[in-house]
């Protein structure tokens, strides 16, 4: 399914990205005037191949897991808070199902490897948001003493992921945003960025769920002793999830992965969403074009990402939670850029006088 689902990713359509470019100079405003909006707009028609497309069905799909390298004390939290979180998510109180509510997109928490059980049945449900139990096992294994998970479970990781887009995209899709939960999960995060941009991972780490100066330093070694213990090549995307990855970082990567061949724009989140698109982004070179960053993490590292993937953050308000709270943000304003191009005027549309048009004398 893996291979599969790469070969279908493609370029994004010129054609299509032209007419929107025409049509968003044509608007009756002085040209260019809503600056990015026309941008956002002109590249959603080359993602989707429609010159002025409408995003309407907007969905956020949050991605469970816990880590075993939160016994090394990485983490402010227990492990335990991972079980606890998406029950709150369920019950609909948590930051993400406010955020998700407020810009009008559905909620969809999968389980992907949180250490404890989450029936289904026993769960409460809310609202918007569903649960899917997609577990394949009760979390990861410490990476600093050895591989997170074989590279057997990465590819599971990373094909379940494209199986809930497949099921997202079934209940109608429009545009996604990604999230992610897991104690300890920046640790992982952080490992995969400092692989992949071959970067100290000093330059990377940070302190996560607010870690002092000591217990920072000490979580720098573990991302260090982790890269050494495990040595993953960074021309291979899967062993690098293997190595030192996540089940919901792979499956936020699946995601993704599945997006960009179905013709569907990503919200990248903060910084473990961003860890994800790196990987997505070693598996085929267009993914880049098909993911925009709803925030600017306030967390040391996440510019780094973001420039490796030519990402310019839509907003920045100094969050750093994670769950997908700054990609339901994002969504919000792509869907303003959708439909600036669809809802507005042009000047010959609306009979004003288009001061661009050059007069005949």
């Amino acid at each position: 399914m893996l291979d599969t689902m790469i070969d279908r990713i493609g370029p994004l359509d010129e054609t299509a990205m032209e007419k929107a470019r025409r049509h968003h100079d044509a608007l009756a405003i002085p040209k260019g005037s809503l600056g990015l909006l026309h941008q956002l707009g002109i590249r959603l028609a080359g993602i989707t191949g429609t010159p002025l497309p409408e995003l309407k069905r907007l969905a956020v799909v949050t991605m469970a897991g816990d880590h075993g390298v939160t016994a090394q004390g990485v983490s402010c939290f227990p492990s335990e808070v991972t079980c606890q979180m998406v029950k709150n998510f369920l019950l609909g109180g948590a930051a993400i199902n406010v955020l998700t509510r407020h810009v009008g997109a559905r909620l969809t928490v999968v389980d992907m490897g949180v250490a404890g059980r989450l029936p289904e049945a026993s769960l409460p449900q809310s609202g918007k948001t569903r649960f899917l139990s997609r577990r394949i096992a009760d979390g990861t294994q410490d990476i600093s003493l050895g591989p997170a998970m074989s590279v057997e479970q990465a590819r599971q990781a990373v094909e379940t992921g494209m199986r809930v887009f497949e099921e997202e995209f079934e209940l109608g899709l429009d545009a996604l945003g990604t999230g992610d939960m897991g104690i300890g999960n920046t640790t992982p995060s952080s490992a995969i960025a400092a692989v992949l941009l071959k970067r100290d991972p000093a330059d990377l780490v940070n302190r996560g769920t607010g870690l002092d100066d000591e217990a920072l330093r000490k979580k720098v070694e573990v991302v260090r002793r982790a890269m050494e213990v495990n040595a993953p090549d960074p021309d291979h995307p899967l062993e690098v999830l293997a190595k030192v990855g996540g089940y919901e970082i792979g499956g936020i990567t699946g995601l993704m992965l599945a997006a960009c061949a179905h013709r569907v724009p990503v919200m990248v989140d903060g910084f473990i969403s961003t860890s994800a698109a790196l990987l997505a982004s070693r598996f085929h070179p267009h993914v880049k074009d098909y993911l925009f960053s709803g925030h600017r993490s306030n967390v040391s590292g996440h510019d780094l990402m973001l420039s490796s993937l030519g990402l310019r953050p839509l907003v920045d308000l100094d969050m750093r939670l994670g769950e997908g709270t700054g990609a339901a943000f994002g969504l919000s304003i792509l869907a303003a850029a959708s439909r600036v191009g669809v809802e507005m005027l042009t000047f010959e549309q609306a009979a004003v006088t288009n001061p661009n048009v050059e007069k005949a004398y």
